[in-house]
């Protein structure tokens, strides 16, 4: 089935995105006062969203989903009460009227499948990253949300810590001036050079394989080469190291620049083989201006060992400014920073971050649990005064460096939105745009060097032969 006929089937048309009548609802106004959530994928990943939704003290965990009988019986022994199901399509239909939100946690060829199903079910989704697999799903997913008013988060967790709200609210008070380039890096892998395996092994009695294929065209399984962790390497099921870690360090200069989808995009990288992503990626957007920019933005990410590229914008001082505080309130936040924050080896590129580039000077920012860091002159700049008074501002508090007691925040405020308390920072509107930047940049991968134009009114590349991988087949299964 083809992608725009599931969507249609679903309510949704690719090109002008319409909604049929019969679809057109808003969340139910009767108010909750515990949440009852089914979550579709509990394995890895999915574990942690599982344990870290349920550990809000509203939750009610009522239905467990997952192809594989090991994660499940794993989930199961967590909640003993909730059903448990095998494919999310029984599970929703049988407990539509038990559940109240769907959590989905599975490798993200079947994000879109299992969200528009909940969705058009009338039910708020959390969503992992990358939201979607494709373009036209990602559209679709936002149309969707927005018609049917419903509550929506993508899992990108640090979206809601500390310093990633910090260097949001530094860069848009214009601490380096208006940004004109920003470079993002991770030397992450989750790309495959090789050619696709042949031959087939022995289904392990514990996987449904048929439904872990799902909408994905139908393939011999192999061991160790899909499932549970390999997929995110893979064409057909995954987006890369761009759609892993380049989400999460996206997330926070897109949205600190309130940028929408790029221009142009350009990747330098191995020709494509039709099976695995490149292992080494070097992505060049060309975004349009917004307020915090210059007229146009230059956005350049690398993947793969050894990233990032050799840049002058990336060469950092060989030694940091001690940092002074001038009132007690600012040394009380200074005391809270580890040594990491404040200091850093000399000229020594954090492992995985972003470096924004402005016209006063650079904006470092680690990726993650580290504080920003300016850059003016090829020295570091003390910023604890204008930290503690964003911080002070905004009621932020002091830094926690602890991802344990960090991490369940993003999913509590999910939850809290659907209880009717508060909003997602991160719903389906924004994660949209966001994941439609990194799916084009993927997409870019199947042309090599090639500059791809990008119509965003459209929909559409300039470049015909690319508009094909927007969207593509569903497998009835």
């Amino acid at each position: 089935m083809n992608k725009r006929d599931f969507l249609k089937k679903s309510g949704l048309g690719v090109a002008g995105i319409t909604l049929a009548p019969s679809i057109i609802m808003c969340k139910p106004e009767t108010k909750i006062t515990r949440l009852r959530t089914a979550h579709i994928g509990v394995g890895n990943m999915g574990f942690a969203d599982l344990t870290d939704i349920s550990s809000h003290p509203l939750v009610d965990v009522t239905a467990l989903c997952d192809v594989d009988s090991n994660n499940l019986a794993k989930a199961k022994e967590l909640h003993p009460n909730a059903k448990t199901f095998s494919d999310y399509r029984v599970m929703l239909k049988e407990m539509k009227n038990s559940i109240d939100a769907v959590i989905v946690s599975t490798p993200d060829h079947t994000h879109a499948p299992a969200s528009m199903l909940a969705m058009n079910m009338n039910k708020p989704v959390y969503c992992q990253k990358p939201l979607t697999h494709h373009v036209s799903e990602a559209r679709a997913m936002k149309k969707l949300a927005e018609k049917k008013n419903l509550v929506t988060q993508m899992g990108i967790q640090v979206h809601s810590f500390y310093d990633y709200k910090l260097a949001t609210l530094l860069i848009q008070s214009g601490i380096i001036g208006k940004v004109h380039t920003v470079h993002a890096w991770s030397p992450k892998n989750w790309g495959y050079d090789g050619e696709a395996p042949e031959g087939s092994d022995p289904i392990p009695e514990t996987l449904d394989w048929n439904l872990w294929l799902g909408t994905s065209a139908k393939r011999p399984y192999k061991k160790d080469v899909y499932h549970p962790e390999n997929w995110r390497k893979l064409m057909d099921y995954g987006c890369g190291t761009l759609g892993d870690m380049g989400v999460h360090i996206f997330d926070t200069p897109y949205n600190a620049l309130n940028l929408d989808v790029p221009k142009t995009i350009k990747n330098e990288c191995r020709q494509p083989t039709g099976f695995g992503y490149p292992e080494k990626n070097v992505v060049t957007y060309e975004f349009p201006q917004t307020e915090y920019t210059t007229e146009t933005l230059k956005w350049i990410w690398y993947d793969g060992s050894g990233a990032p590229n050799e840049h002058e914008d990336l060469i950092l001082p060989g030694a940091i400014k001690k940092e002074a505080s001038s009132t007690t309130q600012e040394k009380s936040l200074e005391d809270k920073m580890s040594l990491e924050t404040k200091t850093a080896a000399a000229g020594t590129l954090p492992n995985q971050g972003a470096m924004f580039v402005g016209e006063k000077g650079r904006l470092l920012l680690p990726h993650f649990m580290q504080l920003p860091q300016k850059i003016v002159d090829g020295k570091y700049v003390d910023i604890s005064s204008e930290i503690n008074a964003i911080s002070k501002a905004n009621n932020m508090g002091v830094p926690v460096r602890d991802y344990a007691s960090e991490g369940p925040k993003h999913y509590h405020q999910f939850v809290d939105a659907c209880l009717g308390k508060g909003a997602c920072s991160a719903p389906f509107s924004y994660a949209s745009r966001l994941t439609e930047t990194i799916l084009l940049g993927v997409i870019a991968g199947r042309f090599p060097n090639q500059t791809l134009h990008w119509d965003s009114e459209k929909a559409k590349f300039s470049e015909e032969e690319a508009n094909q991988y927007l969207e593509g087949d569903y497998r009835e299964f």
